[in-house]
């Protein structure tokens, strides 16, 4: 992202068998903190997902959605980073 910095506010990691490895806050551009990331081992390697929350109709929904491929590439490795460092 051009002109906003992503920097890890607050890792919180998760030992276990669980898929859930670890639950993450985010600073951007140092005026927004997004807290309820987390980094998942799924069925094709480790990713970040977004916070959800339950809708009515019972389904899932992601509160905070990166625009673009860029701003998804680059939240994953910051937040990648700080959870393998």
């Amino acid at each position: 992202m051009e002109n906003l910095k992503i920097e890890v506010a607050r890792i919180r990691k998760f030992d276990g068998e669980g898929s859930l490895k670890a639950f993450a806050d985010i600073v951007i551009g140092g005026s927004f903190l997004v807290r309820g990331l987390k980094i998942v081992e799924g069925k094709n390697g480790i990713f970040v997902g977004m916070p959800r929350e339950q809708g009515k109709d019972g389904k899932w929904y992601d509160n905070v959605l990166p625009i673009t491929k860029e701003a998804k590439e680059e939240l994953a490795e910051v937040l990648l980073g700080a959870y393998e460092a």
